[in-house]
């Protein structure tokens, strides 16, 4: 059947345009506004809590309208495990490129302290609030989020223990490798409740104080 209003169709029409949408602000800048999220969620989850925080505080400190957040992640529960996820990524990356793909048993005390440096670095390093979050607020994820992390954290912890193992064969080590893998890395994730830069230690000294504390060096 003919249209009977196609004569009163001018072109002057306004017509739609074709193809997909013109992108968003969110769109265009998803990257950078996702990581700006990220990071205020982790600043915010350490010093607030993560049942102290909002989604609103979240995207006020990231710079965006309350709603924002939800373009990204769907809820601030997806938000909480997306910053834990991200700073576990970060810090396996970060100690790769600190072992520079040097071989433990080359020079084991100095892969040691650069696996101390970097674990310090990720700790205490400006804007890594994500281990405190996770020390705290991991009760908050689902099994299967808390599942996929622990397998993100045995990757990490996996590579301290052949550098332990070299140490131990050489008796600069004397606990057991898989107890004093445990003890070290406790003992470090510990500094980020008292460590304080303004007090004068560097990380570097830290560094320094963990190698003596746990290994016999030679003088």
């Amino acid at each position: 059947m003919d249209n009977p209003f196609a004569d009163s169709v001018t072109d002057s029409t306004p017509k739609r345009a074709r193809g997909r949408p013109r992108k968003t602000l969110d769109e265009r800048d998803d990257g950078n506004r996702r990581q700006a999220l990220l990071s205020a969620a982790a600043r915010l989850f350490r010093r607030q809590g993560f049942d102290g925080t909002s989604t609103r505080d979240i995207a006020t400190a990231a710079g965006m309208q309350s709603g924002s957040p939800f373009y990204h992640f769907k809820s601030k529960d997806a938000l909480l495990y997306a910053v834990m996820e991200a700073g576990m990524h970060s810090a396996i990356e970060r100690q790769t490129k600190a072992l520079q793909g040097k071989a433990p048993a080359a020079d084991a005390a100095e892969a040691m302290r650069r696996l101390i440096k970097a674990h310090f670095d990720v700790l205490l390093g400006p804007g890594n609030d994500f281990v405190p979050v996770m020390l705290y607020e991991h009760r908050a994820l689902s099994a299967a989020e808390r599942a996929t992390l622990a397998e993100l954290q045995v990757r990490y912890e996996a590579v301290w223990t052949p550098v332990l193992q070299a140490l131990h064969d050489k008796g600069q080590l004397q606990a057991p490798v898989k107890l004093s893998r445990l003890l070290i890395l406790g003992a470090l994730n510990w500094t980020v409740q008292w460590f304080d830069r303004k007090k004068g230690a560097s990380v570097d000294e830290l560094t320094d104080a963990a190698m003596r504390l746990f290994l016999r060096l030679p003088n």
